[in-house]
């Protein structure tokens, strides 16, 4: 079983469950504390899972969603329990404990704390008794070393904590890559986290520079009609025609193709997973050094400090730049990258071994 805090986005959590689940030997129990997006239904179509969302709408509404999944794990009487994210991880870890001192808990912690002042009230409320728990979980995943490694300085305690990278299919058909790069992609929700501001400016540096740029943003927020936005587009000087706002989509492979690099502004991540995600399109990254983005992107793309727009500007000028032969071999190595590292095949097996001696199918079906 595998207990979610929310399922109606597109995030690194929700993908990362999506692609483990999907090649899972049998049928998983997803139960998203408050909903599901209709872009992960096909799981249930599919056969992959039965997904249970509880519509938690409130405070008081989460602590009632501890009892309602106790009585179905009594019900499911599932062999593990996996709760990713904060508030899912303080839900399970209570919920398994009323309804049974015998099925494992495990955790599964999806980001970073570089920067947490860019988290909000309720999520530090979450972190803070998160802590308090960690010891009583029978093991916690991270995505990433940066993320096990500030968990730890923060007070995370577990005799069994290990670091498992997301996993990432490989993307159908040949990258192949004959033009100069023109478009770059941004992928996220919009959010202080994602530090949109730094982007913008970036933006509209590199815009300056070379005209003829484009840029798509998807993500929900990332709309014409958010005010916010707005402001930013007018507070930089980039003219709204410069950069396609798609907001959440559902198609993100159509997205992945249509650009030729993604950049990350991030101030803070765990495992940067639409870095990967573009990598395995081909598509060279130009990050902020967040999480194990750094590791991730490799020699195949740009590392820059976060918040730093000028530097931002400058790695997005410098892949502008690149030869038609210099950026086929960007293109290349970042493909080759994810598929040698960061396979789901691979995800899929430390899963496996990270939950012995009590090895539960991947699905963790009930």
């Amino acid at each position: 079983m595998h207990v979610i805090t929310n399922m109606m986005g597109c995030g690194g959590a929700e993908m990362m469950l999506s692609r483990l689940v999907s090649h899972g030997s049998e049928t998983a129990t997803i139960v998203p504390l408050m909903d599901v997006a209709e872009r992960h239904l096909h799981l249930e179509s599919s056969g992959a899972a039965t997904i249970r969302p509880l519509k938690v709408r409130s405070r008081l509404g989460m602590v009632r969603a501890v009892h309602t999944l106790s009585r179905l794990i009594v019900y499911e009487r599932p062999d593990a329990v996996m709760c990713w994210l904060y508030h899912a991880m303080i839900v399970g870890q209570c919920a398994t404990r009323l309804a049974s001192n015998t099925v494992p808990v495990f955790w599964n912690v999806r980001q970073s704390l570089d920067d947490p002042d860019a988290l909000t009230w309720n999520t530090h409320a979450a972190l803070r008794l998160s802590r308090r728990l960690s010891k009583r979980a029978d093991g916690i995943i991270f995505n990433s070393s940066r993320a096990l490694d500030l968990h730890r300085a923060y007070g995370f305690s577990n005799a069994h904590m290990s670091v498992i990278p997301n996993g990432f299919v490989r993307a159908p058909g040949n990258v192949v890559i004959a033009e100069k790069p023109r478009i770059i992609g941004i992928a996220g929700r919009f959010h202080k986290q994602k530090d949109y501001p730094t982007f913008f400016e970036a933006a509209a540096r590199v815009h300056r520079s070379f005209p003829t740029v484009r840029f798509i943003a998807v993500g929900d927020g990332m709309t014409a009609d958010n005010a916010a936005i707005r402001a930013l587009l007018d507070l930089n000087g980039l003219p709204m025609e410069v950069i396609d706002l798609r907001g959440n989509i559902t198609d993100m492979a159509c997205f992945y193709r249509e650009i030729d690099a993604l950049a990350l502004s991030s101030r803070t991540e765990g495992f940067p997973n639409v870095v990967a995600e573009a990598m395995s399109y081909g598509k060279p990254a130009i990050s902020t050094d967040v999480g194990d983005a750094a590791f991730v992107v490799g020699d195949t793309g740009f590392i820059v400090p976060p918040a730093r727009p000028k530097d931002l500007a400058k790695a997005m000028r410098d892949l502008l730049d690149l030869s038609t032969e210099r950026y086929a071999t960007l293109s290349t190595a970042a493909r080759k990258r994810i598929e040698h590292l960061y396979s789901i095949e691979r995800a899929i097996r430390a899963y496996h071994d990270f939950m012995s001696p009590r090895p539960v199918a991947i699905g963790l079906a009930t």
